[in-house]
């Protein structure tokens, strides 16, 4: 996702450097300079990507010598480019010819780049990479048909689990009252859980939104369970929406029940060993995409 997105923004900024003799002197220079910020946010998508690869390959320790060899096999590429670019350059004399060639050559090369992450592959189901998309949003949740049937996120804050609960707030001082008793029965739902999951959303959203809190000794596999259960609910919510208004539990105690489901922890018990036999990496933590905290419980 970040590799490619490197790419189209490095590609705008070669097109941005074409069409800067078209522009006056004042707009050129900030055309310019808008370029060199896409090159540098390019650097940074980029950097990002090539750190995260390089940890998955070197699987014993050799991240130094990985590092070297795709060092050395990028000076290689390069100089193979400008010897193309120079025979290239002879050719293209006029500036039609030279937008065509441009054009030709970055569409070859986002094409080239898009193919490649498509050729990925996640172990069993094989499927996946076809369906996965490159460019995703944060924290959404998807159906098995691709539909989108919920949002989920990992706080870095404890004070967001109380601002989701809150039934008066001052307007002065922004302090807040909280429904007690429901906290209560959140913290006896997760009892047992190194997280506590609150659904942030009104029961008759039509998508729901998750918040999930970590707590202290929080594990990787946790982090993927926590999801999992986020997952689960959206389905059983999805589900069951059109008896929403039929049954008499209020909004509030409804999550609760959705939470607690036990079928939840049978379906990860039953499926996470099929999950690391079929080669899944249920070790490596991709979920926390940002700095988020640990909380400990009490009483």
């Amino acid at each position: 996702m970040y590799r490619l997105l490197a790419d189209v923004l490095n590609d705008f900024a070669f097109v941005l450097d074409c069409l800067s003799p078209a522009f006056p002197k004042p707009v050129r220079i900030v055309v310019l300079s808008f370029s060199s910020v896409l090159r540098a946010l390019c650097g940074v998508a980029a950097g990002s990507a090539k750190a995260s690869l390089s940890a998955h390959f070197a699987r014993w320790g050799n991240l130094g010598e990985l590092n070297a060899k795709d060092s050395s096999q990028e000076t290689v590429i390069s100089l193979m480019g400008m010897l193309a670019g120079s025979l290239v350059v002879s050719w293209v004399t006029s500036q039609t010819a030279t937008w065509a060639a441009l054009i030709l050559l970055l569409s070859i090369h986002l094409e080239t780049n898009r193919r490649a992450l498509r050729q990925g592959r996640v172990p069993k189901p094989e499927d996946v990479s076809s369906r996965e998309r490159i460019f995703e949003k944060d924290g959404i949740l998807r159906g098995a048909q691709g539909e989108t049937i919920g949002w989920c996120s990992f706080q870095s804050s404890i004070k967001r689990l109380f601002e989701y609960q809150k039934v008066q707030e001052h307007s002065t001082t922004g302090s807040f009252s909280v429904d007690a008793q429901f906290l209560a029965k959140l913290m006896k739902t997760f009892e047992q859980e190194r997280y506590i999951i609150n659904i942030t959303s009104a029961y008759n959203e039509p998508q729901c939104r998750f918040a999930i809190f970590l707590k202290q000794g929080a594990t990787t596999l946790d982090c993927v369970s926590a999801w999992w259960r986020c997952l689960a609910v959206a389905e059983a919510e999805k589900a069951a929406r059109g008896k929403a208004a039929s049954d008499g539990a209020s909004g509030s105690d409804r999550h609760l029940m959705l939470l607690r489901e036990t079928t939840v922890r049978a379906m990860q018990e039953k499926y996470i060993g099929d999950l690391t036999a079929a080669g899944w990496d249920l070790e490596g933590n991709a979920l926390e995409t940002r700095s988020s905290m640990r909380m400990t419980t009490s009483g």
